[in-house]
């Protein structure tokens, strides 16, 4: 492992010079075949945003699927620059470089010191285009022939061309056209470290990408402004509440919020001026129509008809003015609500100390656990079917359309945005590599951390077992029955979730008819109600031999029974009838009661036999 370590590039190699490789191995990067694998390894590292990473699986022409790539690795070094080194390391993973060898040539390019020849390219580049430029300009200026001009210009982008490919590989598949812009966003954030959101660059000035729901589509920015359908979506120009019904995202009724760039609402854009809509036309044409309703008949009717002809022809966006008031209100009040909650009356915050909290998202309910919290994304919410993540607990409150977690979780009566806000839950950097934001098997987050049963985590001699039906988890010798080593079992259901299955289909029977009944036949509800009394004796009173954990028990009690025992006969099958494994859990609080009485071991060992005979008429359908 030692050589591994010592010889990693990323250990000797600055950010600079890593961004500059990277950008002059974009278009061999992305010719790499099959990039699936290599998009979900940019995902898991926050690097690519989810909509751009769905649009470019969809794709099915390979030449369409390589712009696709190199797009999102554009976007990498445009936007992200500043994680980089994050980029480099979760491609040179062992199981990406055995799958693309291109990204061990690479990495063999940065150990052995080749990738300084592209490292000085992008600065040698710069002042050579600066020198030539204004010579074409001098020389189209002195020789106006239209002839002389298509034939200098073909010399030129031949000129061009030669130029590109001394540059080097990403250089030559950059458009012309596109080449002066790419040029500040690739350098600014080497030297200032900024992001520049993409409706500020200039390949972005007539167009911009958006979507609404799991509609992509691209809008016309002069069009929006002069209130024309300015969205094309499939070939076809809608204005933005028809592309938001197209979405299915009508019932929203405010386009500017439910309509996203990179994720952000063009709510936002407007706002900072980075879009331009005709509000105030469609305010003055409101109130001629206002004025029109209010008229008599006797009016003059020319200068009202022209004015009603216009109001019919702008009903759709009058409606739209008036959704755009109500998110406007709405966007502008969520701040001053989340000041309101903090200047509320005072908040006890003790009962926020616990490491698992109480949440709820209106009829959906849950436990929060602190350890595992780190983001939206992080499966800390258990219900008793699964983990969610904060993202995925709003979801399944059907009455909400567009939750949002920080607002719609509650945890005693306080959003969780309350909580992050006085620092009792911490969100964590996307550059985090601890296990919640990065684990080694995600799928290891979809079960609990520790035994449903005893509240233990696993060690080197207790291995948990995971169940693949709920979030349980169990040690072997805890669950009941023993769960066994089976290879050819695809899925291993935990003796709860296998009870829940069965019960709907039992038979309801008598009392009577329940005790004689053969335990054979009811194995798995004896199992059950044993799990049930391991999961209550969280203290392991009744758990162990009381003779040899209690002392003087022998000079009182002369028939003791505890829990292993009866876990030792039911697997062993020494009860025959039900009735007997029934009488040996009885006797172990029988026991109890007579030796500890009134204290508070004789309190815990009356509870859990009530809880007993209340699983047992359950388990059994006792009417």
């Amino acid at each position: 492992m030692s050589p591994k370590v010592t010889m990693n590039p990323l250990d000797f190699l600055t950010e600079d010079e890593m961004l500059k490789f990277f950008h002059c191995k974009k278009t061999e990067i992305s010719c790499i075949e099959e990039p699936q694998t290599f998009l979900n390894q940019l995902r898991d590292f926050n690097l690519v945003p989810e909509n751009l990473y769905r649009k470019v699986l969809r794709m099915k022409s390979n030449k369409r699927r390589q712009e696709g790539v190199y797009e999102i690795l554009d976007l990498v070094e445009s936007k992200q620059a500043h994680k980089i080194k994050v980029f480099w390391s979760c491609v040179f993973h062992d199981h990406i470089m055995q799958k693309y060898p291109a990204f061990r040539l690479l990495r063999n390019s940065l150990l052995d010191g080749s990738f300084r020849f592209y490292e000085n390219l992008p600065n040698a580049e710069e002042p050579n285009n600066m020198e030539k430029e204004p010579v074409r300009k001098e020389k189209k200026d002195v020789k106006p022939k239209k002839g002389e001009k298509r034939k200098k210009s073909v010399e030129e982008s031949e000129e061009e061309e030669k130029e590109e490919e001394e540059a080097g590989p990403s250089s030559c598949s950059t458009p012309k056209t596109k080449k002066p812009t790419r040029k500040p966003t690739f350098s600014s954030p080497l030297k200032k470290g900024e992001k520049a959101p993409i409706w500020t660059w200039d390949l972005y000035k007539t167009t911009l990408p958006v979507t609404c729901g799991n509609e992509e589509a691209t809008l016309n920015r002069a069009k929006l402004a002069k209130g024309e359908k300015s969205i094309l979506c499939n070939g076809k120009w809608f204005t933005p509440s028809g592309f938001e019904k197209v979405a299915g995202k009508g019932s929203c009724k405010n386009w500017r919020t439910s309509i996203r760039c990179q994720n952000v609402p063009l709510q936002k854009l407007i706002l900072e001026d980075h879009l331009q809509c005709p509000r105030m036309k469609r305010r003055c044409v409101q109130k001629s129509r206002r004025v029109l309703f209010r008229s008599s008949p006797s009016e003059s009717s020319s200068p009202q008809s022209e004015s009603s002809v216009e109001m019919e022809g702008s009903n759709e966006d009058q409606e739209e003015e008036e959704r755009e008031k109500e998110g406007e209100q709405e966007v502008n009040n969520e701040e001053e609500e989340e000041d309101e909650e903090d200047q509320s009356e005072p908040v006890d915050l003790s009962v926020f100390e616990g490491a698992v909290l109480p949440v709820s998202c209106g009829s959906v309910t849950g436990d929060l656990y602190k350890k595992r919290f780190s983001g939206p994304r992080s499966k800390s919410i258990r219900t008793e079917e699964r983990w969610f993540s904060p993202e995925d607990f709003v979801k399944q409150e059907s009455a909400l359309t567009h939750g949002r977690w920080k607002r719609d979780i509650l945890c005693h009566g306080r959003p969780l945005y309350f909580l992050v806000k006085k620092e009792i839950l911490y969100i964590h950097s996307l550059l985090c590599d601890c296990y919640w934001c990065l684990p080694d098997d995600p799928l290891d987050q979809n079960n609990d951390d520790v035994c449903f049963i005893c509240d233990l985590p696993d060690d080197k001699d207790r291995d948990l077992v995971c169940c693949d039906e709920c979030p349980c988890a169990f040690h072997q010798d805890c669950h009941v029955p023993t769960p066994q080593h089976n290879t050819s079992v695809e899925k291993w259901l935990c003796t709860f979730c296998i009870w829940k299955i069965n019960h709907p289909m039992w038979i309801p029977m008598s009392l009577e008819e329940a005790l004689n009944s053969s335990v054979i036949r009811n194995m798995m509800r004896c199992e059950y109600l044993l799990l049930c009394l391991y999961k209550e004796d969280k203290q392991r009173v009744f758990t162990d031999d009381p003779f040899t954990t209690v002392p003087g028990y022998d000079s009182v009690i002369s028939n003791p029974m505890w829990l292993d025992k009866v876990k030792i006969k039911l697997e062993k099958k020494n009860y025959s009838m039900v009735g007997e494994f029934v009488h040996d859990i009885r006797l172990i609080f029988q026991n109890c009661q007579s030796f500890n009485r009134d204290d508070d071991i004789g309190t815990t060992g009356a509870r859990l036999s009530e809880i007993f005979e209340e699983r047992f008429l359950t388990a059994f359908k006792i009417q």
